[in-house]
């Protein structure tokens, strides 16, 4: 084939392919040219999560009218004069590539007006096409308004995610900058909906409400670390503050935000030995080094950076976050009466035990069902009869069944006698509810609320009557009968957190999940003496399910020991 040069505008495009992934990626390159223009008020405007606009106004230094067809052209910056300024760069950009790449693949319309200029300017670029340049009244600074995102590259649509996935993308990246500039006045709208508003006080604490919700920012630790030239500060969690996932460690690097895998492995592991496997702190955190230091020009969105001593980077953060752990973190106190007499008949997700049964999940054991319904759609081999002998470590029953022993995690047993119950009354349609005497507000940072408003639809088939209550605010009305007992906060909060980020589940499988997550929360916990009537009404409803073996997650609920091994382990049937 004849090797020919592309043609400008499908070169521009390409090139914006690695500026421009997401509406998100265009929101970062245009607040971060606000916060570089010294903007101490910046406005962020979005519909159709970014797809049909994008606004972002500031009143930063503007640009002079004669500078603004420069300004579209690519690689035209004002923050480099000299190769040796990559090398040391102290501005979030620097490539001069945004505005290009955003104006190759939109309609882009810049409005500047320095303080010096009597009148604003304002140019438009429609698919790479600039155009002339004319007046306009305008206030001091500059806004961008980007509209109709890849509408000349239609196959970039096809890789988006739902709107409420892309929105949650620019309001999390939006509220983390405010963290990061606190003296900034934010503003974040989104289909006309105020999301996100900041005083520009300075106070990280406002901030970090909005990021992480009024109840959680209050289990943030502030802390301070210095090695040589590295300084570490920021906010981390206490060991009660945990997620089931890494999303909620924040990273910046002399003001810029990060996403680094290392960065994050070092967090986790100055956790290490601390929280159980599989559960995440909640860090934000802000390095700062020498701009020689750390090589911020290794891929054109600039998410990433290298460090020149890494190792000296990672040490420092781990340092920092063990001896503020250390700081904060009280002596335990030992409490011998409450590892082997009777513990508060209250367990950590709110559900209550009478003295005779699971009051939170069946009511009183006395009349706790004999059996719950088959389920053809979980088919997995039945329980034999079992007796039960007792629990031990205050975490697993012991039974004996015809063909041996029986260790069984009375959580994961929990967590599949609920969901069993919870999916049997789902598809026979028939989920009795229990209104709450008195409804429950809940508030959530606005990141989390957009995860919930997506999940509205699947609590309402499963017995949840959730309704908007106000910006970022939901009323909980009524719940499932079986959880009635239960904490409808607790409830919310575990679907908010186990949710991943882009996880977007086939309509045929959404109730489930949500179940499954509500269960896991819900389910009695590790660590809960129960009474002999709560193990055998917990056994009696284990064997009932189809699916005894494994909780809703796949977690095995229990160990067979059968009585051959047994036979062996002794030396009944010779040497072991």
């Amino acid at each position: 084939m004849t090797i020919k040069i592309l043609p400008e505008t499908i070169a521009s495009q390409i090139a914006a392919g690695e500026v421009v992934e997401r509406p998100a990626s265009a929101v970062k390159e245009l607040i971060e040219n606000a916060i570089d223009a010294g903007a101490s008020t910046i406005s962020v405007e979005t519909s159709e999560a970014g797809k049909r606009l994008i606004a972002v106004a500031d009143n930063g230094s503007g640009i002079p009218a004669e500078e603004l067809p420069l300004a579209m052209a690519r690689h035209a910056t004002s923050k480099l004069q000299s190769a040796e300024d990559l090398f040391a760069i102290h501005t979030l950009g620097f490539r001069g590539e945004a505005l290009a790449s955003i104006g190759s693949v939109a309609r882009l319309t810049l409005t500047s007006k320095p303080e010096a200029q009597q009148a604003g300017y304002l140019i438009r670029v429609d698919g790479g096409v600039v155009g002339a340049v004319g007046p306009v009244p305008a206030p001091t600074g500059s806004e961008v308004r980007v509209e109709d995102l890849f509408f000349n590259v239609p196959a970039r649509m096809k890789f988006l995610k739902s709107d409420s996935t892309e929105n949650r993308q620019i309001t999390g990246l939006v509220t983390r900058y405010a963290l990061a500039y606190p003296h900034i006045r934010w503003t974040l709208v989104q289909d006309q909906r105020l999301v996100f508003k900041t005083s520009g006080s300075g106070s990280q604490m406002e901030i970090l409400q909005e990021l992480f919700g009024a109840q959680d920012s209050k289990q943030l630790l502030p802390i301070t670390f210095t090695d040589r030239e590295i300084r570490v500060n920021g906010f981390i969690s206490n060991l009660s503050l945990n997620r089931s996932n890494r999303k909620d460690i924040t990273f910046f690097v002399n003001g810029r935000w990060v996403q680094d895998a290392a960065l994050t492995a070092a967090v986790i592991k100055a956790y290490n030995t601390l929280l159980m496997v599989g559960r995440y702190p909640v860090a934000a955190l802000f390095i700062e080094l020498p701009a020689g230091q750390v090589d911020v020009n290794v891929h054109p969105s600039k998410s990433e950076v290298r460090f020149r001593d890494s190792d000296q980077v990672f040490s420092a953060l781990q340092r920092a976050i063990r001896r503020g752990l250390l700081a904060y973190s009280p002596v335990p106190e030992l409490r011998p009466a409450n590892l082997w007499g009777r513990q508060a008949n209250h367990d950590e997700s709110g559900t209550v035990f009478g003295p005779s049964g699971f009051a939170g999940a069946w009511g009183d054991a006395s009349t706790a069902p004999q059996a719950a319904q088959p389920q053809s759609y979980l088919p997995l081999e039945r329980l034999p009869l079992l007796r039960l002998i007792g629990q031990v470590a205050a975490t697993y029953l012991i039974a004996e069944g015809p063909d041996g022993l029986y260790l069984i995690d009375q959580h994961a047993a929990h967590e599949r006698v609920l969901f069993d119950q919870l999916m049997t009354q789902y598809h026979a349609a028939a989920v009795p509810t229990q209104a709450l005497v008195q409804p429950v507000a809940v508030e959530f940072p606005a990141e989390k609320a957009l995860i919930l408003s997506q999940q509205l639809p699947g609590l309402r088939k499963l017995g949840f009557e959730v309704e908007d209550f106000g910006p970022n605010a939901f009323l909980v009305r009524s719940v499932p009968a079986v959880f009635a007992a239960g904490d409808p906060q607790a409830v919310l909060q575990a679907l908010v957190e186990d949710f991943e980020e882009d996880e977007e589940p086939l309509a045929a499988e959404i109730e489930a999940k949500i179940a499954g997550r509500v269960c896991k929360r819900l389910a009695v916990k590790a660590g809960k003496i129960l009474s002999e009537s709560e193990q055998k009404a917990l056994l009696l409803n284990l064997e009932a399910s189809q699916s005894p073996r494994t909780c809703p997650h796949g977690r095995p609920t229990m160990i067979h020991l059968s009585a051959a091994l047994l036979e062996r382990q002794f030396g009944r049937t010779g040497a072991i």
